[in-house]
């Protein structure tokens, strides 16, 4: 009877320990658990290669040097350079350089080869004989500007010196002229006197 008890505990028991297990799994897996769980990320977006390297036919790697400067969306920007420089050249270049200059660099390189494909003679040189020619003749056109105020200015200078001289002259004519006919009136009155004693003499 004992080994008969001892089984029906074991028993027991076990399937005790069976039924909290499925409980907790089910609870684990739970259609709830499965809505509120995050979302899985998103696959990785697989970038076009550079312009650089789809004009030139080449797999773009991941560290590529002409990437940053020749996105995919402006193939002519690489195109332009690539005829004049060369794409050797321009890796070349920018491996020369430091991160921070070399945007500055291939903007350069962009604006020389269309010059350079505009005037094949003279290229830059030329816009920037052009510019300086620009700059001459308006320096040339300040220059007389400058003189032209300056005449001016001088002329105005004069005519405020004359119109000073012809006020001062008509202030001291007319004093002049006050005092004059004051004079007279003097003189009026003194032959006035005399006249009144002309006829005690005759």
């Amino acid at each position: 009877m004992e080994c008969s008890d001892n089984k029906t505990t074991t028993i027991s028991s076990l399937t005790a320990n069976i039924v909290s297990a499925t409980t907790t799994s089910s609870e684990l897996i739970s259609p709830r658990s499965i809505i509120s769980a995050p979302p899985s990320p998103p696959p990785p977006v697989i970038l076009t290669p550079c312009a650089a390297c789809k004009i030139l036919r080449r797999r773009c790697v991941d560290k590529c040097v002409l990437a940053p400067y020749f996105p995919p969306t402006d193939p002519l920007k690489f195109t332009i350079a690539h005829r004049v420089f060369g794409a050797s050249n321009i890796i070349k270049m920018l491996q020369e350089l430091p991160e921070e200059q070399r945007a500055d660099a291939v903007n350069s390189m962009v604006y020389e080869a269309n010059a350079r494909i505009r005037d094949p003679v003279y290229g830059c040189a030329g816009v920037i004989c052009q510019l300086q020619k620009q700059i001459s003749g308006l320096q040339a056109e300040f220059a007389k500007a400058q003189a032209e105020i300056l005449n001016l200015k001088c002329q105005n200078s004069n005519l405020l010196a004359l119109v000073c001289m012809e006020v001062t002259e008509y202030q001291e004519n007319s004093s002049s002229s006050n005092d004059y006919g004051n004079n007279t009136s003097l003189f009026l009155e003194d032959n006035s006197v005399y006249a009144a004693w002309e006829p005690l003499w005759t």
